[in-house]
């Protein structure tokens, strides 16, 4: 049985420098305003630039709507879960 840490993902991904159109446009809603970057877990869309945009608002959905949940207690689960999964985003 593999190790965890030997198992790698890979996904091919459009550069920001790259992005033209669409995807282009995607990236700068989705970058961040201080560094202008990308997170990686949404350049794993970028061959699919409305799943990015999609993404973006099934987050904002989850974090942001309406919900009893408050929005501490929306990133505890996000954490959790991430923690479990050992997930290092």
């Amino acid at each position: 049985m593999q190790n965890d840490s030997a198992r790698i993902a890979y996904i091919d991904t459009v550069s920001e420098a790259n992005a033209s159109g669409e995807l282009r446009r995607a990236y700068r809603r989705a970058a961040d305003p201080k560094t202008g970057n990308v997170d990686h877990i949404m350049k794993i869309h970028s061959l699919n630039p409305a799943s990015l945009i999609d993404h973006q608002h099934l987050y904002k959905t989850l974090m942001h709507g309406d919900s009893p949940l408050s929005r501490a207690q929306r990133e505890m689960i996000g954490v959790v879960v991430s923690a479990i999964n050992r997930c290092e985003y």
